[in-house]
């Protein structure tokens, strides 16, 4: 079931002291606040300026005020997020802002924990982008709620809050916050997905947060199972994988460990159909002449010898 902020901040343990990503908005705004009641003096705030848009340094002041009000001290960067050539404006945000979080908590190598704001409907948000573009259970497991970066746990706190929720409880306090001009704009699919589905959902299925937080974690649970059984087939096939090794295995054992292989050495990942060639080419290769070079992720697998190698 959904939780308030206060019983998600009561349950949340971090190691102090904590920084958290604040951007100004409702969510992270109330984290903020709500983490620097709890801890106080033990509480830091990270903004990055992305400069995408004029609103950007309202965005810095509202946080250097808010962060003067309750005396957190506060780290802003300023980054570069405009997209390279093919690279969806979305994604070079976040790639722009997490590499400003990194550097910053490098900066500051007191901090022990991390803290970011998505809530419930971040969660269904990623979850119905997961299903239109056919992803499989590591795609459905969305948003975990813990994880490692950098040898630096960070933490999902919000993520059994509704959006609403947040909303309801900040006005409670008299606490303001900005909203981000770009979160109304319908060329983004997740704000279309928040527009039109999210409300179908709550019409139709009262409890959707809860049932999709439910399928996002039995999801979660598949991909760790498929990531040890993938492990241990690699042991078996070697690194990089023997070919005869590989054709021992099942279709599917095969595409989990090739997956997981080209992710986890080569940082990559394999379209549906590229996958599905390869898988076909490991079958017919069963003669010493058998030639493989095929475009995968961002590079190309080729036969080397009795294994299959990548190279970008």
């Amino acid at each position: 079931m959904t939780l308030s902020i206060e019983s998600a901040i009561k349950s949340f343990n971090p190691t102090l002291p904590l920084a958290v990503a604040l951007s100004g908005g409702a969510d992270s705004t109330a984290l903020l606040i709500a983490c620097a009641r709890r801890w106080p003096g033990q509480v830091h705030a990270l903004h990055v300026h992305h400069g995408l848009q004029a609103a950007a340094d309202g965005f810095e002041a509202h946080c250097r005020t808010l962060c003067t009000r309750w005396g957190i001290p506060l780290r802003v960067s300023h980054v570069n997020a405009r997209p390279s050539a093919g690279q969806s404006p979305e994604d070079a945000a976040r790639q722009a802002r997490y590499g400003a979080l990194d550097a910053m908590l490098a900066d500051q190598p007191l901090i022990r924990s991390m803290a970011l704001a998505q809530h419930a409907d971040d969660q269904v948000e990623t979850i119905v982008l997961a299903l239109s573009r056919g992803a499989g259970v590591a795609g459905l497991a969305a948003m975990p709620g813990h994880w490692e970066r950098a040898g630096l746990p960070w933490h999902r706190p919000l993520l059994q809050v509704s959006s609403e929720d947040i909303r309801r409880w900040l006005r409670a306090q008299g606490a303001a916050w900005v909203d981000d001009p770009s979160n109304a704009d319908q060329r983004y699919t997740r704000n279309r997905i928040r527009k039109h589905i999210l409300p179908a959902l709550e019409a139709t299925f009262a409890q959707f947060r809860d049932t999709f937080a439910r399928s996002a974690e039995n999801a979660a649970q598949a991909a760790e199972l498929l990531d040890e059984l993938a492990q241990q087939d690699l042991q078996n096939t070697g690194n990089p994988p023997s070919i005869k090794a590989l054709q021992t295995l099942s279709r599917a054992r095969q595409a989990n460990a090739l997956r997981h292989w080209l992710r986890t050495t080569h940082a990559t990942t394999p379209s549906a159909a590229q996958l599905g060639e390869l898988l076909d080419q490991v079958a017919a290769c069963t003669t010493r002449g058998h030639r493989i070079r095929l475009k995968v992720g961002h590079g190309f697998v080729e036969r080397k010898d009795g294994s299959l190698d990548w190279y970008n």
